[in-house]
């Protein structure tokens, strides 16, 4: 759904319920933007499709027909719009929390943080801490999904939707094109997988976020995929490489910033020049890079080569 559409709903649903008494189509016209003021047919045809969508995820319509007006009117009960009064357990309330914390950096935050709010105006209490804490400050917890390619895959699943994207082997530094069919998204130990159907080599496959190289762009129309019955998609991420070596980067850091790379450090070296180093173990390349690039300036890889390069590709590719 565009979201042109989606603010006309909105502001359609708002009307109907703000309104006193029943609206007129015209009238309905003239007060939410988005509708058409010039044709009457193309007006009529949009405002029944609205209404047909609004009803169809449950928002209920009314139509009252007044026998002193020649047009019928439309509202929406506010009696029959709004939830019950919602009460949530502690552990409940939790789980709520630890979702909403775990979609902070993927394109849901927005939503999540949303739903949170509506949840807390309600009397519901959702941002109590949840697990251990550190420090006297609570552990988060929260699912990575810093991966560029994650918001693009997430949709073109949620849609049955074909993708193409470069792709980098593992080991290798060579870049290909795949075309898939995705089944799913799946995170397992720390990173996320696409799983589908590999169009060029005819074969289920799995691939992992952070060697996608690029945008992911759409290939025909959505409703094309089909989801095989029975398909294991975390089995099909279950490799042998997923247990690496695990490798030291070495970092500069400005002083006086970046306190969960200092936690997280194997070691700390301080320094004279504003800057202080720190030691990282690492596995993914790519992963390192995501995780530093985000940082901006207040951090520096210096070693080694390739999670230098791997920064690099990606601040460059944050500027095009």
């Amino acid at each position: 759904m565009s979201r042109r559409k989606t603010e006309r709903l909105l502001n359609l649903v708002i009307c109907l319920l703000a309104t006193r008494r029943p609206l007129s189509a015209e009238q309905i016209r003239q007060a939410v933007p988005g509708y058409d003021r010039d044709g009457d047919e193309a007006f009529q045809r949009m405002f029944e499709r609205d209404k047909n969508e609004l009803r169809e995820i449950g928002i209920p319509i009314d139509v009252v027909r007044d026998p002193w007006e020649d047009e019928p009117g439309y509202r929406i009960q506010r009696e029959s719009y709004e939830l019950p009064e919602i009460t949530l357990e502690p552990d409940e309330a939790a789980v709520l929390g630890l979702a909403a914390q775990v979609w902070q950096r993927a394109s849901l935050a927005e939503a999540a943080s949303g739903a949170l709010l509506k949840l807390r105006a309600g009397g519901v209490a959702t941002d109590q801490p949840v697990g251990p804490s550190i420090g006297g400050g609570a552990l988060e917890l929260r699912v990575d999904t810093r991966d560029p390619a994650f918001p693009a895959l997430w949709e073109a699943v949620r849609d049955r939707r074909v993708v193409r994207f470069d792709y980098r082997g593992a080991g290798s530094e060579s870049v290909r094109a795949r075309t898939v069919e995705p089944w799913g998204v799946v995170s397992r130990r720390g990173r996320w997988y696409l799983a589908g159907y590999d169009r060029d080599r005819q074969a289920p496959r799995a691939f992992r976020l952070s060697r996608i190289a690029g945008q992911v762009t759409y290939v025909g129309r959505p409703g094309a995929v089909r989801v095989p019955e029975g398909v294991d998609l975390r089995a099909m991420v279950g490799f042998p490489d997923e247990t690496p070596d695990e490798r030291v980067a070495v970092v500069r850091v400005r002083q006086g910033a970046c306190e969960g790379v200092r936690q997280l450090a194997r070691a700390v070296h301080p320094g004279t020049d504003g800057w202080d180093e720190a030691e990282l173990t690492f596995s993914d390349p790519e992963r390192l890079a995501g995780w530093m690039a985000s940082l901006g300036a207040d951090v520096e890889v210096v070693e080694p080569p390739d999670a230098r390069e791997a920064v690099i590709r990606r601040l460059k590719g944050a500027m095009t």
